[in-house]
């Protein structure tokens, strides 16, 4: 799927939705969901993924289509009209956006739809929903590396593409990758959580960027707001409907337990209305298979070691390390 950066993509209507109403909803009831036909995973960013299990497991997942009804549709539309008519997107600067289309390659689809159509939902959202804070750190968030080893440019780019930004921009950019796989791995937000009765004595976090293994660190207030950051990124990977079912969608777990995380400990700063779907829940609208009915079966717990194990083999394979440092203020 070609796309140039320069051309803002139409989101489709889930993300709409969420834009419009700066908040993820379970659309059980009124919409339906298919499984994709054709699919093909090594067209998207998990084409890195190895394994048959998490493989067909990912596919699963991420293979499928929406169909809203009319009325639904018309309904979605106008209230992202309506949304977006109140605070236009700002311009992006046309070095940055020159950069972008000829010096990137963003040619791979995502989980649904391509990797720039993920990139401006995330850059919108947060205009709208994190509106202290800049944008554009979302719209470049994954160009040094997803989780699954693609690079939308090579390293010895980086002098380029941090001369084209604002200092805040530039930490946020270079740490998101990072800070994204230490929130799927095992070992951060459980000492997070450990913590969270001395979280003012934090004082930094020091960490290696993906794409070239360099040492950074970000302070505990970027910290913070790298972590809302990375729940707006999040929003994007959230199932449309039945939740109930899709409990252990890997995505879904790290989302909960970090809108939890920041919402309890009063360090929420992005505009996210969440509620928990009802257990027990039946499912509507989503016809599955025997094998579907399974992955839905998986124990969250195995879900997320899964998960955890999935990442630190990805930065294994380039030599990227997930040990990272958290310094506390000395009593």
């Amino acid at each position: 799927m070609s796309q140039s950066a320069s051309e803002v993509p139409i989101h489709n209507l889930q993300r709409k939705s969420a834009i419009a109403t700066g908040s993820i909803q379970d659309h059980a009831g009124t919409v339906e969901v298919r499984a994709l036909e054709n699919f093909d995973l090594q067209h998207t960013i998990f084409n890195t993924l190895e394994g048959a299990l998490p493989r067909y497991v990912i596919k699963t997942r991420i293979a499928k289509e929406h169909i809203w009804p009319d009325a639904r549709q018309t309904a979605l539309e106008g209230a992202y009209a309506s949304a977006v008519e109140t605070r236009p997107l700002p311009p992006v600067d046309p070095e940055l956006l020159r950069f972008l289309s000829e010096e990137c390659d963003f040619d791979v689809e995502h989980a649904d739809g391509s990797f720039l159509d993920h990139l401006y939902f995330c850059y919108e959202y947060t205009h709208l929903h994190m509106p202290e804070r800049s944008p554009l750190v979302m719209l470049l968030h994954s160009i040094l590396g997803t989780g699954t080893n693609t690079f939308a440019m090579e390293a010895s780019k980086i002098p380029a593409l941090q001369g084209l930004l604002e200092p805040f921009d530039w930490r946020h950019v270079e740490a998101f990758p990072s800070v994204l796989r230490l929130l799927y791995g095992p070992s951060l937000r459980p000492e997070l959580w450990a913590n969270r009765h001395r979280l003012e004595e934090l004082e930094s976090l020091t960490l290696r960027r993906v794409i070239d293994n360099a040492e950074i660190t970000l302070s505990a207030q970027d910290f913070w707001v790298q972590l809302n950051y990375q729940l707006i990124h999040l929003v994007d990977f959230i199932p449309v409907s039945n939740w109930a079912a899709h409990q252990n969608d890997t995505s879904f777990i790290i989302f909960r337990d970090l809108e939890r995380f920041l919402r309890e400990t009063g360090r929420m700063e992005a505009t996210i209305g969440y509620q928990p779907a009802k257990p027990g829940a039946p499912v509507v609208g989503e016809p599955r298979t025997l094998g579907a009915k399974l992955v839905d079966l998986l124990p969250t717990g195995l879900s997320e070691k899964m998960a955890a194990k999935s990442v630190q083999r990805f930065s294994e394979r380039i030599g990227h390390s997930m040990e990272y440092t958290i310094e506390w203020r000395a009593a």
